[in-house]
């Protein structure tokens, strides 16, 4: 069995302003709760993963909080600087030492066993960071660094040439449930044919996507 070593940052915005261009994406649902359910999703297939030891979701959502701590993840205050890369520091800070990785919290479809791929093929010699890019390979999803190295998160648009520029390596294996991230109603059909997690497919089966034949 591969060592739990590795502490996972999953930085989740407060419900009514997270993920935007997905509001209505569900007719009949909540957006807080299509919000919830991605970082549910997510939590649980890291926590679900091998090679993880530690789960830290930064937050200042009281709902979020309360929800992920009850899968298992040890929730760590936002910082008052706003957006991900000021999370995803404060998360790495607060790890207990050995490798740490940044992951985005909307991630519906991830399977535990493409995380743990991802994070064997990140191990390496102190003081290296690594990175896997999203679907489109524009953004980046996952951005790991062994220990002695600093996180140094550059998330945003073009994040995976910035990242790159910043030293980073990227990983290039295919690992489709990792690289599905959701940020518009077509993701989240795209996530919906790789297999939702629990959550999210409990969303869905309450409301066709907005617009779609019935």
């Amino acid at each position: 069995m591969a060592e739990r070593n590795w502490t996972v940052v999953v930085p989740v915005k407060r419900l009514w302003s997270a993920k935007s261009r997905l509001r209505g994406a569900l007719d009949g649902v909540p957006h807080e709760l299509l919000a919830l359910a991605l970082a549910e999703d997510t939590v649980e297939a890291v926590l679900g993963c091998p090679a993880v030891g530690q789960v830290l979701v930064v937050t200042a959502d009281p709902e979020a909080g309360r929800t992920l701590g009850r899968l298992g993840a040890r929730i760590v205050p936002e910082p008052p600087a706003a957006g991900l890369n000021p999370a995803f520091t404060r998360g790495a800070a607060a790890a207990s030492g050995g490798p740490v990785a940044a992951l985005t919290a909307d991630l519906p479809a991830l399977r535990p066993a493409e995380l743990a791929e991802a994070l064997h093929a990140a191990n390496g010699p102190a003081g290296v960071r690594r990175f896997v890019a999203d679907a489109p390979g524009t953004g980046t999803v996952l951005l790991t660094a062994t220990a002695g190295a600093a996180l140094d998160p550059r998330f945003g648009p073009y994040s995976a040439a910035a990242h790159t520029a910043s030293g980073a390596g990227p990983l290039t294996g295919a690992w489709p449930t990792l690289r599905r991230d959701v940020d518009t109603p077509a993701d989240l059909r795209a996530a919906a044919a790789l297999g939702l997690g629990r959550h999210t497919a409990a969303l869905t089966r309450r409301s066709a996507p907005a617009g779609a034949e019935r």
